[in-house]
């Protein structure tokens, strides 16, 4: 019997073993492509977090709804990726995000200060950068091309 992409099943047990192998293919491929998407998001996040800047002490130019405005950086610095990490066969995940505990309440916005003086309005810069990748098509690709390079192989 002749399979996709020329892999030859003599029989059952071999067909067994083709599966097996096409199935663990995917697997590592998807880990790649969940790796690439990962630091992918962190390279825009990071670029949402430089499209304005102000010195300290001075009133921030980013509107609410804008991403905040670049002061010392550490929240910039602060965006890592973990992972990936397995789900179970064929599914990982990965976190991207900020290490700054105050990465928070500026995507979100809320309440803060000295007994909750303070509204901060949200100022989003995850998920725009999300959002960007996803509209472009940007992340499907990169997981569309490692299955497609992964069933080619077999």
């Amino acid at each position: 019997m002749s399979g996709h992409g020329g892999v030859q099943v003599v029989g059952l047990s071999q067909l067994f073993a083709a599966m097996e192998g096409m199935a663990t293919s995917l697997n590592v491929a998807t880990r790649t492509a969940t790796a690439q998407a990962s630091h992918l998001l962190e390279r825009e996040i990071k670029q949402q977090l430089s499209t304005s800047s102000h010195p300290r002490g001075t009133p921030t130019p980013s509107a609410p709804g804008d991403p905040p405005s670049l002061i010392t950086g550490t929240l910039r610095r602060s965006i890592s990726v973990k992972g990936p990490h397995p789900l179970g066969m064929g599914r990982w995940e990965a976190q991207v995000g900020p290490t700054a505990v105050y990465g928070r309440i500026q995507e979100l916005g809320g309440v803060t200060g000295r007994g909750g003086a303070t509204e901060l309005p949200a100022r989003p810069y995850v998920k725009p950068a999300f959002g960007k990748l996803a509209a472009t098509g940007a992340l499907s690709r990169l997981y569309h091309s490692a299955w497609r390079t992964a069933i080619a192989r077999h």
